[in-house]
């Protein structure tokens, strides 16, 4: 289980080996994405809070990533954080996330980011309910729920 010291440590000293990679060109990107996909996803934007379809979605399933479908998260570890995003303890596996500080705004954050394609899901916090203390805050664009796949890692 990922614990805040583990992130840090990924944030600062560099993060896991993904199982794969992709990597395609802004244009490919553009052609495969929604804009507002594009904007949060390759731009690093966000979604209004409470506003995304995932937000208040609690399915069985696996959230898989916008970009090139890894699986990120699954519905097990997804909890009502009330911040308006969805919100997960942990990723489905150690390196399926990508940590980045993140400076901008004036505050200091850990962004995550899949680890397979570089798509911006959100951010980390050490806010989150035990046993990892763990909150990922991730935009709903930045995923698509695979419903019954569930722990069909």
């Amino acid at each position: 289980m990922l614990t805040w010291k583990n992130i840090i440590h990924y944030a600062v000293d560099g993060n896991p080996t993904p199982a794969k990679r992709v990597e395609k060109t802004e244009a490919e990107w553009k052609e495969l994405l929604t804009p507002e996909q594009f904007r949060i996803t390759r731009l690093k934007g966000t979604e209004r809070p409470f506003s995304g379809e995932l937000c208040s979605s609690y399915d069985e399933g696996k959230y898989n990533c916008t970009c090139c479908n890894t699986p990120l998260f699954d519905s097990t570890i997804k909890f009502n954080s009330s911040s308006g995003w969805p919100s997960f303890t942990q990723p489905i596996t150690e390196n399926a996330i990508q940590y980045n500080r993140d400076i901008t705004l004036g505050m200091v954050r850990v962004e995550v980011l899949c680890n397979t394609c570089d798509a911006h899901l959100g951010h980390v916090f050490p806010d989150g309910p035990e046993p990892s203390g763990l909150r990922y805050c991730i935009n709903s664009e930045s995923m698509q729920l695979e419903k019954g796949a569930e722990n069909d890692q």
